[in-house]
This record gives structure tokens, C-alpha cells and sequence, in this order.
């Protein structure tokens, strides 16, 4: 499936790339086609601000998570706060993190971030001298970002010479478009503001609009007068102590004068201030618009502080945004960027962005879900999360009394839960005579089915079926049988679907596949494989991924033979008489089905090979020891098996399961039942 993504992620490459004015550029080029652009900081560096959903932590969160090793659960985290924003904006340019403030928050985080969101890159970087290094550089650029499944859909080199400028036609292609600013010194200045803010200075005398003047050079006046004022230069901040009234009067007269350069303010030390009867010529002289600032710090730790201090294009007023927008825009060719992010390109899933879909979809209609083991603590506290997260209603099976203690031993909020003893239920009757309706053919007797509906599996089951929950989830401490078995015998299958099937959600590094079926028929006929290929292409759909079905088997094409291969063959025809409108071709080896390179050797001429996201497995043996395989050997995130062809979703959690486990098995089993 193509796509085509408005959104963007800026991601520095090195320290004071100057993020700051490509940001400005960018946010204004987004107005080309997008309404109402957002910005998004993944972490507020100090000294930014933001409003609350425009940014996804704060410098120490960021901080403080990566110090106790939860960098997945940042990532989460960043990728729900921008997904939130995006959908009240057409478009948001996600400004990457600046390289340095924390070490671990560097160009691995911002390729990590941007490889989650599933939006376009613009690298940028400083400039180097020649053409020659500047080739090098973006090539290393574009190699580093494909080492992590990216591809810059520009980059940007910032400060530029103007020889490069002038020069620009050659240099040597990269495959990327490059585009270069030039250096300007005023946006690399601080503003008088800006030294103010980061020392705390006070204000003595000086308006808005002379605050906001650039600060090109710093002046340390230890001198007398006569000897200093030769080494005035346009636009310092001259810094001296506060008793120096030589200085101060000089500095003030000679921003009058038109023989000496304008210095954009003076900055006096060790909290000295000066005296009346100077301050009174000081305002006598008439220059109310001349800054004057004052700080405690001594001379040497303030002239210090101020060299540390950073330029902030939001910071700098309307003659620096001026400035900025001037640059970027004579300097990068909108209508050549607009067509490379125009241009649809294959759509991403990945493990983090299936996650949050999952979330969201299952949140924006609450269904009910029924959890038979509510007395296990990786149950209890999946629950509080759910409840949290909006993203269900629950009711949780077991002693009232015993969930109560282990929740405030926990820690969690359960208060809205539903909690039902299947002992002391009143629906036991109205239960146990449904049940024994349903199996009196198979000998069980009104008292029999009374002692079954006792078990929690049952009792779930039979809440799903009589629409007091939309669908069950269970197995954390139950074996797969005991969790479905009761399906098959109350919910049964959906009409025109003669098997009940499984699929695991494969979440890989760069991509989300669906396996079937993984856990339940140990070796399906031709008729029951075509059928699993059609239940698992429609489980597909339902959960964002576009179904390019692979029966798989250990030969590809025409070139195997064997009752195996022949299996496969026959399932591959009567699944694609069953749904022509699906993607299906068979059979295929795993390597064909997913890597196109392989592909291109074995079958050139489909459309389907190397491309599959559906991946039907012959059997149970191969199915559950692949899936297992993939999981272990390459860190592959696994969810599932998530039942299929039910007429009313339950579904089994692996007794080792984890809490982020259950909780998308929930979410999963939520958004099947809107369906049912």
C-alpha cells in the first residue's frame, strides 16, 4: 500500500547544526499544503517552551527514563503524545532532539524516534569548507540513516561558505536532494534578551526592541577608558564591574556617538550598581533604548556564562525570524522538496506503531472484555492500564475480596472494573440451563453443566455469548485448551468458515506480519489452509496491515514436487477461488515470500513474492517452531495467537505472557468484536 505523509521529522546530525532556523523554514514551507501545522519536541530542552500537547517529555523525564533503562517505554510514550497531535493538525514537523544536552539522546534516538512515527527525514548538519567534504558528508549522512531503515528525504547543510554557495552545481550527487544555507552571523548571535534570560540579569534600562539586538562579540573592560574605547567593535555586550563608572559612562556616550561602533548593551558585575548622581546623568544623556543590565556574578564568571550562551530564533524577534525565513526560502527549492514528500511511497508498520493503533482504535468504541483470571497480578495490573488508557471495560472473574487486597497491595486502580464470583453470580442458573441446552446431545446433564459454568473459562464464555461482554481474553495461567475449548463448544464458528484458526502478530524491526496459524490445527487439509489464508488476510486488514498472502511450503513455484508441495498448491487455488479480490500466491519458500532480492531470482514474474505480509504456514510443527524461532533469535515482539473465525472473539494468552502481552491481547480482541 502507498501513502502519502505530510508530516515530517528534522533530524540534527551533529551539535548546533542550526536546528533552530530550519525548523523556522520548514514549519512555513508546511503551510504550502497543510492548514494548520503542528510542531512537536519530543523532549523540551531547557529553556523551551511549549504548550503541553506539543511536546512528548520534559528534559528531566527524558532524563530519568533513560537512566532507569526504559527506553522502549520512551519511545511508546513519544510515539502516542505525537500520534495525539497529528490527529488535530494536517501536517506536524517533529524537530529532533538536539545532540548533547543528555549523550544517550543522540542521533540513535533520533533515527529511532523517526523510524517509529513512519514519517520522511530532513537531515541537517553544519556545512563543511569544501565541495569535496560536503559530497562525503552527505553520503555518510545517507549511508548512516539506511544502517537504521531510513532515507533522508533531503539534506540540509546549514552555515555554509559563500564559495559553496556560488558553487553549488558541483557537487557530486548523493542520491539525496542537498540543499545549502548560508551562513549568516546574526542568527548565531544571542540576543541581549537571550544573555539576560540564561544569567538572570536585571534589566535596568533598555525597551523591547533594543533587548532584541544581536550580540556579535563580548568586550571584557578591566582598562580605563581612554585605552578601551579603541577596542570597541560593532554590536558587543561589553561587560565590566558595576563600579566602574569610567566604563559605563563612556560606553553609554559612545553609542551616541557617531564616531565610535553601536554596541548592543553593557552588562555590569558583582551586583554593584551605580551610583545616584551617575544614573542621573545616565538618564540625562537621553538613551533610554541602550540595555543596561546587571548581575552578581563576578566579572570573569559573567563573561564566562555569557560565551556559553546559545542563539534561539524564538527567542530573537521579528528581525531574526525575518532573516531565516529569507535564507531558507532563497536557498531550498519548495517545489523540489514538495514532490519528493508528495511522492507516495510503501506504507510502515512498526511493532511501537501497531501498538498505539491498537490502542487508539480499541478506545474510540470502549468494548467489553471479560478476564476469567482476575485474581493474577500480570492481569490486575494490565487491567489498571486498560482502565487508564480508556481503552476497554472490564470485568474481571474472582473473589471481590481478594482482587480488592492485591490491588491496594499493588498499587493499582481498579475501582472501574466489573468484578464477578462465578460462585455467588446470579446469572449460575440462567448459565448452567444454557449450557446444558447447548450439550445435552453430548450426554451433559442440567447438574453437570451447573458444576462446569463454575469454571472461570466457562462462566467467561458464557458471558460473551449472552452479550454481557463483547469478547474474553485468558490463558495467563490456563493451558490454550482449557481457554478455548469452551469457545468451541458455546461460541462456536462464524457461518460460511468451517475452522477456527490462529495468527501472531510478528512485530520485526521495520514491519508487522501476520503468521498463521501458529496454535491450533496441527496439519490442515488443502480446503482448511485456503481457509486459514482467508481468515488471516481478513484479521490483517482489520488491524491496518494490507494482506499479501504467502502459502508457504518448502518449494517455490513450479519447481517442487511431493504431496507437501502439492498440498500447498491445491489450498493456493481454492483460497484464490474463495476471494479472488486477495493477493495470494503459493507456493513460496519463507525467503521468496518476504525478501525481494530472493525473489526476483525465484519468481520474477509475481507481484506478490518478496513483498508478503500474510505468511500461511503448512502446519502446526512448522508454523509454531518458526514463530518461536523469529521471536528468540531476533528480539521480534509477538502477539498472539489471536483465534479467528469465532463468531465472538476469545482469545489465549500464553501462560508466560507479560503485561504489555495482555494488553494489546485486549486491545485486540476489543476491535475483532466491533465486527462480531
Amino acid at each position: 500500500m502507498l501513502v502519502v505523509t505530510t508530516s515530517l521529522y528534522l533530524a540534527p546530525v551533529q551539535r548546533a547544526s542550526g536546528r533552530s532556523l530550519v525548523t523556522l523554514g520548514l514549519m512555513n514551507f508546511l503551510t504550502r499544503f497543510a492548514e494548520k501545522p503542528g510542531l512537536f519536541r519530543p523532549v523540551l530542552e531547557q529553556g523551551q517552551s511549549s504548550s503541553p500537547d506539543a511536546f512528548g517529555v520534559t528534559f528531566e523525564e527524558a532524563r530519568r527514563s533513560l537512566a532507569s533503562g526504559e527506553y522502549e517505554g520512551l519511545l511508546k510514550r513519544l510515539v502516542e503524545r505525537f500520534k495525539d497531535l497529528e490527529s488535530k493538525h494536517d501536517a506536524v514537523l517533529c524537530e529532533g532532539v538536539d545532540l548533547g544536552p543528555i549523550p544517550s539522546l543522540g542521533f540513535d534516538f533520533n533515527a529511532d524516534l523517526a523510524h517509529h512515527l513512519g514519517t520522511p527525514v530532513i537531515a541537517v548538519t553544519r556545512c563543511p569548507a569544501t565541495a569535496a567534504e560536503v559530497s562525503d558528508a552527505v553520503r555518510v549522512v545517507v549511508e548512516t540513516f539506511a544502517q537504521r531503515r531510513l532515507s533522508p528525504a533531503a539534506v540540509i547543510l546549514n552555515r555554509a561558505p559563500a564559495a559553496l554557495i556560488d558553487g553549488r552545481e558541483r557537487l557530486a550527487s548523493t542520491g539525496a536532494p542537498v540543499f545549502l544555507l548560508p551562513d549568516e552571523p546574526m542568527l548565531a548571535a544571542p540576543t541581549v534578551d537571550e544573555i539576560a534570560t540564561a544569567l538572570d540579569a536585571a534589566r535596568h534600562q533598555g525597551s523591547a526592541d533594543s533587548m532584541a539586538a544581536p550580540v556579535r562579540a563580548v568586550r571584557v573592560a578591566a582598562m580605563e577608558l581612554p585605552h578601551f574605547l579603541p577596542r570597541m567593535i560593532e554590536g558587543a555586550l561589553i561587560i565590566t564591574p558595576g563600579d566602574r563608572s569610567d566604563i559605563l559612562l563612556g560606553t553609554v556616550a559612545a553609542a551616541r556617538a557617531s564616531t565610535y561602533p553601536h554596541v548592543a548593551g553593557i552588562l555590569l558585575t558583582g551586583g554593584l550598581l551605580p551610583s545616584e548622581p551617575v544614573d542621573r546623568l545616565i538618564k540625562g544623556l537621553g538613551m533610554p533604548d541602550f540595555p543596561i543590565l546587571s548581575v552578581r556574578d563576578d566579572t570573569y564568571l559573567a563573561a564566562t556564562r555569557v560565551h556559553a550562551v546559545e542563539a534561539h530564533l524564538e527567542a530573537g524577534g521579528g528581525r531574526k525570524i525575518a532573516t531565516a525565513l529569507g535564507l531558507f526560502q532563497r536557498h531550498v527549492d519548495a517545489d523540489a522538496l514538495e514532490r519528493r514528500l508528495r511522492a507516495p511511497r510503501p506504507a510502515k508498520m512498526t511493532p511501537l506503531m501497531f501498538e498505539y493503533a491498537l490502542l487508539r482504535k480499541a478506545a474510540s468504541k470502549r468494548r467489553h472484555i471479560v478476564l476469567p483470571e482476575g485474581e493474577e497480578e500480570r492481569l490486575l495490573r494490565a487491567a489498571d492500564l486498560l482502565l487508564r488508557r480508556g481503552a476497554a471495560e472490564l470485568t474481571l472473574l474472582g473473589r471481590p475480596e481478594e482482587i480488592a487486597r492485591k490491588s491496594s497491595e499493588l498499587g493499582l486502580d481498579l475501582a472501574a472494573a466489573h468484578v464477578v464470583d462465578p460462585t455467588t453470580s446470579p446469572w449460575r442458573e440462567e448459565f448452567a440451563k444454557l449450557y446444558h441446552e447447548l450439550r445435552k446431545q453430548k450426554g451433559v446433564t442440567l447438574e453437570a453443566a451447573a458444576d462446569t459454568i463454575l469454571d472461570v473459562s466457562y462462566f467467561g464464555t458464557l458471558m460473551v455469548q449472552t452479550g454481557r461482554a463483547h469478547g474474553m481474553v485468558s490463558g495467563a495461567i490456563h493451558t490454550t485448551q482449557h481457554t478455548i475449548r469452551p469457545a468451541f463448544e458455546i461460541v462456536k464458528t462464524k457461518p460460511g468458515c468451517p475452522i477456527v484458526s490462529s495468527v501472531f502478530f510478528m512485530g520485526l524491526p521495520d514491519r508487522v506480519l501476520v503468521y498463521g496459524d501458529c496454535a491450533v490445527n496441527p496439519k490442515p487439509t488443502a480446503e482448511q489452509l485456503a481457509h486459514i489464508a482467508v481468515s488471516s488476510a481478513d484479521t490483517a486488514r482489520q488491524f491496518g496491515i494490507e494482506p499479501i498472502v504467502a502459502m508457504l511450503s518448502y518449494s517455490t513455484g513450479e519447481s517442487g514436487k511431493g504431496d507437501e508441495v502439492e498440498r500447498v498448491r491445491e489450498a493456493t487455488k481454492l483460497a484464490r477461488g474463495l476471494r479472488p479480490d486477495l493477493p495470494i500466491e503459493g507456493p513460496l519458500q519463507y525467503d521468496a515470500a518476504v525478501d525481494p532480492g530472493v525473489a526476483r531470482t525465484k519468481m520474477p514474474d509475481s507481484t506478490i513474492a518478496g513483498r508478503a505480509t500474510v505468511l500461511i504456514f503448512p502446519d502446526l510443527n512448522t508454523g509454531n517452531n518458526t514463530y518461536k524461532a523469529v521471536q528468540r533469535s531476533s528480539g521480534a515482539v509477538a502477539v498472539g495467537p489471536v483465534l479467528q473465525g469465532l463468531r465472538k472473539p476469545v482469545n489465549d494468552l500464553s501462560r508466560g505472557c507479560t503485561v504489555p502481552d495482555i494488553v494489546n491481547t485486549v486491545a485486540i480482541t476489543a476491535i475483532q468484536s466491533l465486527d462480531a
